[in-house]
């Protein structure tokens, strides 16, 4: 990565503390194409057919302005598949036809969102480049799963809204019970779970007329993905997994360890370089020491809201920055400010800190539908998430795995196949795909799944966090994978170009 890169992301957390709405802003000429596209007629442009749907035109907006034209409808399925003639959902729909119209390829692309709780029609634009060759001779759908985006969302907010005391665990219990309460007037919670999506994404599939279908999942993704080709194995002609999550995993026990042992690597690279060592120290040391100082007296800080720009007042928590921590972790590349951050607030600077996490928590809760995600968790994991004595001693320690235990003993919970956490086992082509340092779906994840799959292959990239799919030449080989359907013919070689991000050692960079 170029230093001008580098400078751009130590700009960006002062950004977060002097405004980061200018970030935000669309660039003058994408905006009145954005503008004409949301604001033009149905009626204006014909209406395109695909199977027995009808697609309108369309813009998926991206993050870094803009939007993506597209084709969208509605595709309604019951929400309760016993009760067909009962409550209906209207389920958002987007298709990205095919940029070249000769030779398109029969069999579309569903792209499966992660979280669980992210809607594939807001998470995809930022990937769309990644699909371009994939793109070109195939159809791609977006189908929001249940309870996400524009289907049902199942919203609703859980953190407290920076209250100024730690919160106790009945508070947040009770918090969990009024959004089940309100999402339960327009949802029957029990029916949101991947199960359903799966019962879905086939019935979208026979819609548009397609005998088979690719798959290409991100972290929960690929757990729909799996769970699809498990039940439908002559519908699914191959399946891309980026950041696998194993049908025999318990969602709520992952964290913790996963974060310390992929910490312990991206701070490694901080430990090896001479300046940053002597600069700031050992992160791990560093961070520990923080934490202990912020459980002990939090401290009042006044900063600049990273959202409104405004002047506000928020203690730090230990909490706050851990789970900063674990969300940067998901980007090695951000995550090299991390040992800066940690060390400026040992200094008693915390205000980059305060503002970043705020900025973070309100981001995370406008991306992620957290009662979908309950729906989920607590359906297919809820029983088995338990304490670990693994996580003695990490970052997150077990505040996660108790508070998830806690919401899923009051949330609804639904049916799931008896052989649900069964591996998957098939011989659809596959190829799997994972961070060398993903904090929460590390190779070994990969590495278990491949073992039942013997069309399948594992690619690890070097250096690389949480969703790789669109890392150096990665665009270009998962397209030639669906195109042959053959992940041990890749010609993998091209991704040894991928290097390790170098550490910053103070806001303007890294040492030269």
């Amino acid at each position: 990565m170029s230093r001008r890169t580098r400078i751009v992301l130590a700009f960006a957390v002062l950004a977060a503390v002097f405004g980061w709405r200018l970030l935000h802003r669309p660039a003058p000429a994408e905006a009145p194409k954005q503008a004409a596209l949301a604001a033009a007629p149905a009626t204006t442009v014909p209406k395109r057919k695909y199977g027995a749907l009808e697609f309108s035109p369309c813009a998926l907006p991206s993050p870094a302005g803009g939007a993506l034209e597209a084709q969208c409808a509605t595709f309604e399925v019951a929400e309760n598949p016993a009760a067909p003639q009962g409550r209906k959902l209207a389920l958002n729909l987007a298709w990205l036809p095919a940029t070249e119209e000769a030779d398109i390829a029969p069999d579309p692309v569903f792209f499966l969102a992660g979280g669980p709780g992210q809607s594939a029609t807001e998470s995809y634009p930022p990937l769309n480049s990644a699909f371009a060759e994939l793109r070109k001779h195939r159809h791609v759908l977006l189908l929001d799963q249940r309870g996400t985006g524009k289907s049902n969302p199942l919203s609703c907010r859980l953190d407290g809204a920076g209250d100024e005391t730690d919160e106790d665990m009945a508070v947040a219990v009770k918090r969990v019970e009024t959004c089940r309460d309100e999402l339960s007037k327009r949802a029957d919670l029990r029916f949101y779970t991947t199960t359903d999506a799966v019962r879905d994404l086939e019935a979208l599939r026979a819609a548009l007329g397609a005998r088979q279908v690719d798959l290409v999942g991100v972290s929960y993704g690929t757990r729909v993905a799996q769970q699809y080709a498990m039940r439908h194995p002559e519908r699914t002609r191959s399946i891309v997994l980026d950041s696998v999550v194993p049908n025999t995993l318990v969602l709520g026990n992952i964290f913790a360890r996963n974060l310390d042992d992929a910490l312990a690597l991206q701070f490694g690279l901080c430990e090896k370089d001479a300046t940053c060592r002597d600069r700031l120290g050992d992160p791990r040391k560093e961070l520990d020491r923080l934490l202990e100082t912020l459980r002990r007296d939090p401290p009042l800080v006044r900063y600049r809201d990273a959202r409104t720009g405004e002047q506000r007042e928020q203690r730090l928590r230990a909490a706050h920055v851990a789970g900063l921590v674990r969300m940067y972790a998901y980007m090695p590349t951000v995550a090299t400010l991390l040992p800066v951050l940690i060390h400026e607030a040992n200094q008693g600077r915390y205000e980059a800190l305060v503002a970043l996490t705020r900025m973070l928590y309100g981001e995370l809760e406008d991306a992620m539908a957290m009662g979908m995600q309950l729906s989920v968790v607590c359906s297919e994991d809820g029983d088995g998430i338990v304490r670990s004595s693994d996580d003695d001693g990490t970052v997150l320690g077990h505040e996660l795995t108790d508070f998830l235990a806690a919401q899923c003993k009051v949330w609804p919970k639904g049916g799931v196949p008896a052989d649900f956490h069964a591996p998957l086992a098939t011989g659809v082509p596959a190829l799997l795909l994972e961070g060398e340092y993903d904090p929460v779906t590390p190779p070994r994840y990969g590495e278990e799944v491949a073992k039942s799959l013997p069309n399948g292959r594992l690619l690890v990239l070097r250096g690389q966090g949480h969703n790789v799919i669109g890392a150096g030449c990665m665009p270009k080989l998962f397209a030639q994978f669906v195109e042959k359907t053959d992940a041990k013919a890749l010609d993998a070689g091209c991704l040894d170009a991928l290097a390790y991000a170098q550490p910053f050692t103070s806001y303007n960079g890294w040492n030269p």
